[in-house]
This record gives structure tokens, sequence and C-alpha cells, in this order.
């Protein structure tokens, strides 16, 4: 069985939300904190750890209703069922959307539990030095070699959960910029070093030759055979890693219904578990599992990923606020971001809907922050006083990990004013002029969390992979296919031979011709 192919505009919930939009536009919200003594306690959803307060936001209990009644109407319910069952909702690639399958504890796939085993025998010889390198010496540096969802996830763990690595170095090479990937090598020793290639097809072009360069740069003073101490993939094409020299063994599978953005949970987490342990990975993999029993079982208007979901259409198709803000209040957490772009704006960047007709309305927000309270002597002074409409996400902790009491305390009061000021604004204050006026009203989302851990983090990021998923389903498009991004890759072979033979007759676009004719003149 196919998605639900239901336009949302021709819903009878998104016409009414059109007619209420017109009242709530004009509708001045003040005190309304005051008028109504519930209101914090009526939009607020406390699970486990997480406390969400929504109530800063632009909406009254009839907006949530109509809301609630459009994910009824787009059959949302049946969508996540059939998410879950494993049927073939990545439709234009006809392949399962099943990543969460990888952290099913109540019912782990054979395949996967063969691999979480195998990526736990071998982190922990990593971990207690029991693996050797081609010296006899023991790893202290692992290197992830991937681009995209082969590097974003694995990144944002490791950073966010330093407060839990062990001593082994964790590094990242990505971005096919040879000078990056030259300054990391600089400061390792290839005697100690393990190199781990993530790519399911073995050929993306990024990562294959980065990694050709990196083992160029290893043979130099080992030999062939030492590739085996050193190299591992995480790959679905066993004989492509075969010929770079790795050993089937060291050759971590990768699953045809696991979307490289939504892959952490993989074996492309393998170095992960290196960084943190495996315990740890589990207990991250776990957190993920309690949220998608949560998204899946609780009811919408209790359901986390839904309500912050919902409101986050009501603010792109309804307000026309294109972009949405995300700020962490933990240093930790200062790749949440870049990972949060990928996953969302490559899911949701899309133009046609599940009929394959343009769409006429819009689809995929832009996510943007930082970090708190950084971002406060940054772009703050736009959410505050621009002219833009930028609901916002605050993600914050109870507890600071070493237990720097006064910090944490500056920290989170900064967490709990941000909210406040621009919600609240200048209405009943004083001001001099109007340069120091505040209109307020600015919706946030809350995300207070008790502490940073594995199993948090893993409820965190699941919570934003459902968000994303009730937005296509609403939106009525294909969340988990990327064809723009295969667009981008197919041209720059083309490019990329014009180069190598300095061949611009090759180019048929002038602008790019011109380009290319000026790169050439070193």
């Amino acid at each position: 069985m196919s998605l639900p192919k239901i336009n949302p505009t021709e819903t009878e919930a998104w016409k009414a939300l059109e007619t209420h939009f017109q009242e709530m536009k004009e509708l001045e919200m003040q005190d309304v904190f005051e008028k109504d003594a519930n209101r914090a306690n009526q939009f607020k959803i406390t699970w486990q750890d997480f406390y969400i307060d929504y109530s800063k936001n632009r909406i009254t209990d009839e907006t949530l209703s109509l809301l609630l009644k459009l994910a009824v109407e787009v059959k949302l319910n049946d969508a996540i069922k059939q998410q879950f069952s494993g049927e073939k909702i990545n439709e234009t690639e006809d392949r399962a959307a099943l990543h969460t399958a990888l952290r099913d504890f109540e019912n782990l796939k054979p395949e996967v539990k063969t691999t979480l085993q195998k990526m736990e025998s071998f982190s922990e010889e990593i971990i207690n030095g029991s693996h050797k390198g081609f010296t006899g010496k023991a790893i202290t540096d692992v290197v992830n070699i991937g681009i995209g969802g082969s590097h974003l996830g694995p990144e944002m763990v490791t950073e966010a959960l330093q407060f839990y690595r062990n001593h082994l170095k964790i590094h990242f090479i990505a971005n096919i910029d040879g000078d990056g990937i030259a300054e990391i090598l600089n400061g390792l020793n290839p005697e100690t070093t393990l190199f781990i290639i993530v790519s399911k097809s073995f050929t993306t072009q990024e990562t294959i030759a980065n990694a050709m360069l990196v083992k160029d740069w290893f043979l130099k003073k080992g030999k062939n055979e030492a590739i085996q101490k050193h190299f591992v993939a995480v790959s679905a094409n066993v004989d492509g890693a075969e010929d770079f020299g790795i050993s089937k063994e060291n050759i971590f599978p990768m699953q045809d219904w696991v979307g490289g953005r939504f892959s952490l949970w993989s074996s492309v987490g393998l170095s992960i578990c290196c960084a943190i342990g495996f315990k740890n990975f589990e207990a991250l993999l776990k957190g993920a599992f309690e949220m998608d029993n949560h998204f899946k079982n609780e009811d919408f208007a209790k359901n986390i990923p839904v309500i912050l979901a919902l409101l986050s259409i009501w603010y792109n198709n309804f307000f026309k606020a294109e972009s949405e803000a995300v700020v962490a209040y933990s240093q930790y957490l200062h790749k949440l971001v870049p990972y949060l772009q990928q996953a969302i704006m490559e899911s949701n960047g899309k133009s046609v809907d599940r009929n394959g007709k343009k769409i006429d309305y819009q689809t995929g927000t832009i996510v943007w922050g930082n970090v708190g309270s950084n971002s406060q002597h940054a772009y703050f002074q736009l959410l505050h006083q621009g002219t833009k409409l930028i609901p916002t996400d605050f993600i914050g902790f109870s507890e600071s990990l070493h237990g720097n009491i006064e910090n944490h305390s500056i920290l989170m009061a900064n967490f709990f004013a941000q909210t406040e000021a621009l919600w609240e604004g200048t209405h009943h204050k004083h001001v001099e002029n109007s340069f120091k006026s505040f209109e307020g009203y600015k919706p946030t989302n809350t995300i207070l969390i008790k502490k940073l851990s594995p199993k948090n983090l893993g409820s965190l990021i699941a919570l934003y992979e459902h968000k994303l998923f009730v937005q296509g389903i609403i939106w009525n498009i294909f969340s988990f296919d990327q064809w723009g991004v295969e667009l981008g890759k197919t041209v720059a072979k083309g490019t990329l031979k014009a180069i190598e033979h300095r061949n611009l007759l090759a180019i048929e676009n002038r602008s790019t011709a011109n380009l290319m004719e000026f790169f050439f003149k070193k």
C-alpha cells in the first residue's frame, strides 16, 4: 500500500485554517497568560526527561484543534503505521524507510543484531588496544571518511557526547578539499591510526577520492598488506571495498532500507562506538527507540514530534515564515544544526507532490541557528526586532555535566529569559524611543531536558526525524529521496572531465565556461 496522496490545501481543515489565520493575524495576544491562567499548562508536554513548552506560540485552542484535524485528514496515522511496518514508502526509489528498525529493541532484525554484535566486538578491540597496527602499536586515532549522512551524524554525536568519550581521538574527513585533509593527516601517525571509509555504494566521488588520497599517504610508510590492519569499510559494496584492499571481515554492511541522513544508527555509527564505547552507543539507540514508541503510540494532542511539526506547518504555510531557528544552550551541541539542516532540508526540499504534480504551496523550512548564548550576541537582534517572523526552538539542559553551577545558572538564566523577552517584547514597559521598542509575540518552543546523555540525545534526534516525517506527510511529498543532490553530482562529473582535459568546449553554459577560463589562468 502506498502513502496517502492528499493535497493538504484541499482538506476541510486547511480551508478552516485559512479562515482562522485571517482572524489570528490581527489578533492582539497581549496578556494571554494573564487572561488564561491555564495556558502554560495546556500547551506543554512532559515525557520522561523532556519538558516541552509551546505556550509561547501564536495559537489558541481553535488553532491547535484545526491543526490536529489536518493531521487526521491527511491520514497521518496510516502513514506512521506504514513507515514502521516497513512498507516501501520511499516510492521513487522503491525502498522502505526503515531506519527505526535499527533501534527496535522489541524486534531486532537478525541482520541488525549481527551487525551490532560485530560493531561491539570491533570497537572494543580498538578501545582496549588488542587490535594492533602494522608495527604492533595500539590504535590512538580513528578517522571517519565519508560525506553527507556518512559524516554529519557521526560527527554531531561524537561532538555532543564528548563528556562520555574515551582516550581515542576521533577525526572526520568529508570535504574534498585536499588542504583540509592535509591538515588532519599532518597530525597523525600511520602506525596508530584507523580509517573508517563510509560509503553505501563505495563509489561516492568525494569519499573515494579522499580515501585514495589517505591510502597514498598511508602507503608511504606502510605496505599494502598493512591496509587490512588500518582500514575498514561501512558499505553495501563488498567487492568495491575488497578491491580497495580491505579484508572481508572488516567490512560492515549497510541496509538498502536506510537512507544516508538517517544512518547514524547503523554501522555508519562505528566511529561513534569507537568514541564513546558500545554501551553508550546502545543507550543512544534505546533513547531513539523510546521516542519511536512515543511517536507511533501517543495521541496526536500529546505527541511531541506531531505537535512541533504542526506548529511548523502553521507558521510556514499560513504566516509565510520560511525559516526556523534552532538554538541549543550547550556547546556540546554545536554540530546539531548542520546535522538538522541536512536531515530536514534534504528530506523536505521538494516541489513535486506524491501525485507527481507541481506544488503551489510552500514546503521545506529553512533551518539555521547555533548555540546559545553565543547566538544572543549575533543574530538574535533579527529575532527580536527584525521584520521577519522566525519561529525558534530553544534546547537546554537542567544539569551541567561538569558541575559548573555558577556558569550553568547564567547560561540557563539567558535560556529562560530569551523566550520570555521574544514573546513579551516591551509591552507595559516604558521605552525611551521607538528604536528600543520590541513588538513581541515571537514564537518559540522550549525543549528542556534534564541532562545531556546518550539516551536523551538519541531521543532528541529521533524527535526531529519524526517531526520532518510528519511535515512531509502533510505536504504530500516524498521525504526520503534526494534527486536534487544527485543532479549536482551528475553535472560535476562532466565539469571534472573538462578540467582534467582543460577543454572549455565541453562546457555548454557560457557563465560556467568563463569561470573555468579564469580558473585555468594560474
